[in-house]
């Protein structure tokens, strides 16, 4: 009897570890996001204080 009798093509393969590399980010994609986070935000703040410092004039 060999494997291929009970091989079903529909059922995903799972390994029996839990960490799998889908359930990881990796490490750039996680500093490019907190690098964009960052960068986003200190152009936010700038915008608000010149439209803050412009609507006081």
């Amino acid at each position: 009897m060999s494997d291929s009798e009970n091989y079903d093509p529909l059922t995903p393969y799972r390994p029996d570890s839990k960490e799998t590399q889908e359930r990881r980010m990796p490490r750039g994609v996680v500093i490019r996001l907190f690098a964009y986070l960052v960068a986003g935000h200190v152009i936010a703040g700038f915008l608000y204080i010149l439209f803050t410092v412009a609507g006081e004039g």
